[in-house]
């Protein structure tokens, strides 16, 4: 369980790609810093698993599946990437409950950018809209944001300062694609209530 504060930029070193799946080397200073074999990393949002580690590069295996549902397959060595180590139970909950478990691709519509700060319209696909509510988190590249308008197709999130220096969503551009996690809570209380009718 991640809660979408990111904590540092990484870098993808390398990426191997087989028949229907991927290796990804990513350096990573602070995650390594305890990071062990097993440990779960979130890499732009998606909870991937160290299989190796040496020095602060570690390296997970990506799957068809994780491939499929996220953008991690367009990645290339140099691209940097939003990393974050999992909460503990005794942290505070600074961003809202994350799985690492993308539900779509997003792309990046529109960026206004403001005095100080950015709004950012995202495409949002179909079978996600209803999950998505204005005032309400959503996860994108792993970063837990507020959505300032939720439309049928698309959303948007305001950027301060800070995220925009120090995550993915400062550097991408319109076009660029985007992985989103919504709120799981939405999907339970759907879930529950359809099993009720």
């Amino acid at each position: 369980m991640f809660t979408g504060i990111v904590e540092e930029l990484g870098e993808i070193v390398s990426k191997t790609d087989g028949p229907d799946s991927a290796v990804l080397a990513i350096k990573g200073p602070i995650v390594t810093s305890d990071a062990v074999h097993g440990a779960s990393i979130a890499v732009n949002g998606v909870c991937l698993t160290v299989v190796d580690l040496k020095d602060d590069v570690f390296t997970a295996d990506v799957m068809h599946e994780t491939l499929a549902r996220s953008s991690l397959g367009a990645l290339t060595p140099g691209s940097r990437v939003n990393l974050e180590r999992p909460v503990r139970l005794a942290d505070r909950l600074g961003g809202h409950l994350v799985q690492g478990h993308v539900d779509g691709v997003g792309t990046i519509v529109a960026r206004t950018p403001s005095d100080k700060w950015e709004l950012v319209r995202v495409s949002l696909p179909a079978a996600l809209s209803r999950y998505v509510v204005e005032k309400g988190s959503i996860t994108v590249d792993g970063i837990s944001l507020t959505v300032v308008e939720a439309a049928a197709d698309s959303f948007t999130v305001s950027l301060i300062p800070t995220t925009l220096e120090l995550t993915t969503l400062g550097r991408k551009a319109v076009g660029d694609p985007v992985n989103l996690e919504v709120d799981v809570v939405a999907k339970y209380v759907e879930r529950m209530i359809g099993d009720r009718k």
